[in-house]
């Protein structure tokens, strides 16, 4: 079994990969994590420099996570790519054949205050009725299985 995981090193990716491995923990299937660098808008050198610094930031993400993966006992890989997450998350479904593909809604972590905890839960109560854009994407066109996995506190406690 193969299951793909979109992952780019926020709170959310690592606990749907913490998640992911929980459930298939039994089964050990082959895990492949992929991570997408959005490409910089204007070709300005300064522009680079930040695409270059995000490139590696992800490419770190995504060794840790494989690490992560490696210490349960599962098998695990990377992919990177640059451009339109949509576009090659899917791109990578028909290049790989996954059995499943798992993503997580998009992150940054939040801040640990109180006010910034409450606003992150009023704002996941929203999440909860629509889907993001990547996530909306591949749902209608993905051939395999797609898993979307919840956010918030209450993810990381069940």
């Amino acid at each position: 079994m193969k299951i793909m995981l979109a992952y780019d090193g926020s709170r959310n990716a690592r606990l749907a990969l913490d998640q992911t491995m929980q459930m298939f923990q039994k089964n050990a299937p082959t895990l492949v994590l992929v991570g997408v660098a959005e490409n910089p808008r204007d070709s300005s050198g300064a522009n680079e420099e930040l695409f270059q610094e995000e490139y590696e930031g992800l490419k770190g993400h995504l060794k840790e996570g494989v690490e992560a993966a490696v210490e349960k006992g599962f098998d695990a890989e990377f992919l990177i790519a640059e451009g339109d997450a949509r576009k090659l998350l899917l791109q990578a479904t028909h290049k790989e054949r996954p059995d499943l593909l798992v993503i997580a809604r998009h992150s940054h972590e939040p801040d640990p205050s109180f006010i910034a905890k409450s606003l992150n839960a009023l704002f996941d109560e929203f999440d909860y009725m629509t889907f993001g854009s990547v996530s909306s994407f591949l749902a209608r066109r993905a051939e395999c299985p797609l898993l979307i996995l919840p956010t918030g506190e209450s993810a990381s406690q069940e």
